[in-house]
């Protein structure tokens, strides 16, 4: 979900693991965390922090106000798929034809058309083209139908409390206080079970650090608001580094017997170091070329590009642009960001 900040998705743990997630801990129970301090306790260590860190007093009661431990949320942050010893990688056009298909595609062209010209500007703005934008969406929620009905103070003080990875939770609850404090209800803060939430499936400090507000009305709304989410989203990628005027990637043809092996990545990512090895090391377009591996679109010779079979020998396989990296940032599972820049070359063929 890089240096600066996790993935997005790869921090909230969406449904779909990228396949190389840790070892599921034991879950906690309803009494003490995993170092014997009760829910309540913990719960006041949360406040003082929030406290300490500006929230005001009475967004904090409101936010903080019946909570309890949600023994669901454990349970599903526990049961994620996938462990640090698999090494098996499902076959990727099973994902992609049911995270490509004829639904998204068309709601995503619905949206795109509808928003055309506000996606435009926002393309001139950030950079980043409008059909990545609807496909995030798309992904995302569903094109803003699935968002989560988890209530966020609650699931963030559970995950935090349980300590298996309390720091990041612990900030992500803080965060929540102070979007609480720009005036959002608590029952309007639900999301996944694992804190994100809104049209982009933002993390608290995502929010913080990313929403954007894209009409102008002094408020970053990713709830309901399509022009924020867009810019949020927008906003995000420009962050993440996307090169304005380049493909995410593009189709490439293979020559008999290439030897993919030969061109192996001797980096080792800091993040996601299973998704990253997947690639094979950059080279240019050209370089490719030199070796047989033909770029079907439009890519300039001198565009780095890595190489990517991931069904293997005889099966689709592109090359990939450093905006493919930045879909990774979104999240970090080749399944997702494939069919993220499938999706969005759908939405406008």
């Amino acid at each position: 979900m890089i240096p600066r900040l996790l993935p997005v998705a790869a921090i909230a743990l969406a449904a779909l693991a990228t396949f190389g997630a840790p070892p599921a801990a034991a879950p906690a129970t309803a009494q003490a965390s995993a170092d014997g301090l009760s829910f309540d306790a913990y719960l006041e260590l949360l406040k003082a922090r929030a406290r300490g860190e500006g929230v005001r007093e009475d967004t904090i009661a409101r936010m903080t106000a019946g909570l309890t431990p949600n023994p669901t949320v454990i349970r599903l942050d526990n049961n994620q798929p996938g462990s640090a010893t698999t090494r098996g990688y499902p076959p990727i056009s099973n994902y992609i034809a049911t995270h490509v298909d004829a639904a998204r595609i068309g709601g995503g062209r619905s949206v795109y058309n509808q928003h055309r010209a506000q996606l435009a500007n926002i393309e001139q703005q950030y950079g980043v083209p409008g059909p990545i934008i609807v496909a995030i969406f798309g992904h995302e929620t569903s094109y803003g139908r699935v968002k989560g009905d988890f209530d966020l103070a609650r699931s963030l003080a559970t995950l935090a409390w349980e300590g298996r990875r309390r720091e990041l939770f612990a900030g992500e609850f803080v965060a929540l206080m102070k979007i609480a404090d720009k005036g959002y209800d608590r029952s309007q803060l639900v999301g996944s079970y694992a804190g994100a939430f809104g049209n982009p499936q933002f993390l608290p400090s995502v929010y913080l650090r990313l929403a954007t507000d894209g009409d102008g009305d002094g408020r970053a709304d990713i709830f309901a608001n399509r022009a924020d989410t867009f810019a949020s989203i927008a906003n995000y990628f420009r962050d993440a580094g996307w090169r304005p005027g380049q493909p995410w990637g593009v189709r490439a043809s293979v020559p008999a017997g290439f030897d993919v092996s030969a061109y192996r990545t001797r980096l080792v990512s800091p993040v996601c170091p299973r998704v990253h090895e997947r690639l094979s090391r950059w080279m240019t377009v050209a370089e490719w070329r030199a070796v047989g591996v033909v770029a079907q679109g439009g890519l300039a010779d001198d565009v780095m590009a890595a190489f990517f079979q991931p069904d293997g020998p005889g099966t689709p396989a592109w090359l990939l642009t450093g905006n493919y990296r930045a879909i990774l940032e979104y999240n970090c599972s080749s399944y997702y960001a494939l069919s993220v820049g499938l999706l969005a070359d759908e939405i406008v063929n």
